[in-house]
């Protein structure tokens, strides 16, 4: 793995990242109201009078919101706390209606846990989660509502979150990037966020400090409430920049947090950072301790799915699919269950086993229809090719009926109609001739027509089969089979 150094005119530099994953937990119900927390509702249409803080409105424990955080701990494989506390934490903001965020913060439900990595060279690596402890999220302020005011919208306050706080185990921002994308999946798998960022879902603060190799962490600085991993990947490479520059200069850096403007591609200042004894961190009065027993682990263990990492090495041993191959098709859930659906169906439809025909199925579904859908802008749960038509494409390339070449025209077809591959097949006439006498009547009339290639093939030049290959599937428009061509074409030019 290529270390990631910044290069100073006093020497070199090292990065250290730690990130605060804010993921809104998947309910219909807000952490402590029945609010909805359904994304797009009018301003205001979805607030309580618990999230709006009226007087004497209590909070109440959402279930729900409990379990998700307990299943998103167990699939990074942490420790579960069955004793937890709801603190609040105190601070001012516009949109904040109690004056504090109800929050944890020494004894959090999560505590320590792992995420492994894939890098670009292939290589792995562990980062550690320091802890995921419950939060509600706040609201919104609206700036561009009005010239002179500002409006505030509370549908978002009182929204559960999981802050998952990794430790600073990233050198890179490529590594930030791998963590940010495999977090992102492994949520998505177990439903607990569906890590929409461009809807606020989920979203990164990034700690970020600089130090030269070996020396001590150096002070760090939070860009706050990045929403999407190629801008956290580029306030990374500014900020380092930015803290080795300083530190060149004769400065040092402030503890502070910062903003990342996409538009300029750089960060800025927002305020000095807070520490928790800023905050007045204390025991909420209105919420008794969270405590809950080894049944409820226990249901929410048997409610996970197969997870990526394990999804992706069945994949390699059962199935013998590539490292390449794995990785592309588990990234996203809906990928790899189509994979595994349009497998079975070709296994049934081809009677072979799945280790014979898992390759080719995998190269189709990665190649051909993952290459249709992006230049379609589709997602795979809008493929107007079903799973089961895709198998019946690949096992009439199976059995002979048509060629890859043909295959590839087919389902240009029924990606533009939605029709079986079988019904167009017939429609245009395109099954593959494997009638020997017919393949030999191309042949020679091939052969005839090049008699100068056949000079120089007879001559020493035995590439040039290739050519004759070639000219025989054109005049037979695709359709004459690959192999049988191979089979009976050698002979004739051998003489």
């Amino acid at each position: 793995m290529a270390k990631y150094i910044i290069q100073g005119a006093t020497g070199d530099f090292e990065v250290v990242l730690g990130l605060e994953v804010h993921a809104q937990v998947t309910s219909n119900a807000k952490l402590f109201s029945g609010a909805a927390t359904d994304f797009g509702a009018e301003p205001n249409a979805q607030v309580s009078l618990v999230d709006a803080a009226m007087p004497g409105m209590l909070p109440t424990i959402n279930e729900e919101c409990v379990r998700q955080a307990v299943r998103t701990g167990l699939a990074l494989g942490a420790q579960i706390n069955k004793y937890s506390v709801f603190d609040r934490k105190n601070y001012f903001y516009a949109d904040l209606p109690q004056g504090y965020q109800i929050s944890q913060f020494k004894h959090p439900v999560v505590g320590e846990g792992i995420v492994k990595i894939d890098l670009e060279d292939g290589s792995t690596k562990e980062i550690g989660i320091e802890r995921i402890h419950l939060e509600q999220d706040a609201g919104k302020s609206m700036h561009d509502q009005h010239p002179q005011f500002t409006y505030v919208d509370l549908n978002r306050s009182g929204v559960a979150l999981m802050e998952i706080v990794s430790k600073p185990d990233m050198r890179s921002p490529e590594e930030a990037g791998a963590y940010l994308t495999k977090l992102r999946t492994i949520l998505r798998y177990i439903g607990s966020c569906d890590g929409n960022m461009e809807q606020g879902s989920m979203r990164a603060d990034v700690n970020v400090s600089v130090r030269r190799p070996g020396e001590p962490f150096g002070t760090r600085c939070e860009i706050k409430n990045v929403n999407s991993i190629r801008f956290v990947r580029q306030a990374i490479e500014y900020e380092a920049r930015r803290q080795v520059d300083i530190i060149e200069d004769g400065g040092k850096i402030d503890q502070e947090t910062r903003l990342f403007d996409p538009v300029k591609g750089e960060t800025r200042s927002m305020r000095s950072k807070e520490e928790a004894h800023d905050y007045r961190y204390f025991p909420d009065p209105d919420l008794l301790p969270l405590e809950f027993d080894d049944a409820f682990i226990d249901a929410a263990r048997s409610s996970l799915p197969e997870l990526p990492d394990d999804k992706h090495a069945r994949f390699e041993a059962e199935l013998g699919l590539s490292a390449y191959n794995a990785s592309v098709l588990v990234a996203e859930q809906e990928s790899a269950s189509f994979f595994e659906v349009i497998l079975d169906e070709t296994v049934k439809a081809t009677k072979k086993p799945a280790k014979d025909v898992a390759t080719k199925v995998a190269n189709w579904v990665i190649g051909d229809l993952f290459g249709a859908l992006n230049k379609a802008g589709k997602l795979v749960a809008d493929s107007p090719v079903s799973a089961k038509q895709g198998a019946e494409l690949l096992a009439l390339i199976e059995d002979g009926t048509i060629s890859g070449r043909i295959a590839k025209e087919v389902f240009e077809l029924m990606f533009e109609t939605g029709k079986d591959a079988g019904t167009i097949v017939e429609e245009k006439g395109l099954k593959q001739v494997s009638d020997t006498g017919a393949i030999e009547k191309i042949i020679d009339e091939v052969i005839a027509a090049n008699p100068g290639q056949l000079a120089e093939y007879r001559g020493g030049k035995d590439k040039l089969i290739g050519f004759f290959v070639g000219q025989v599937m054109k005049l037979s428009g695709g359709k004459a089979n690959p192999g049988l061509v191979n089979q009976l074409l050698k002979p004739k030019l051998d003489g």
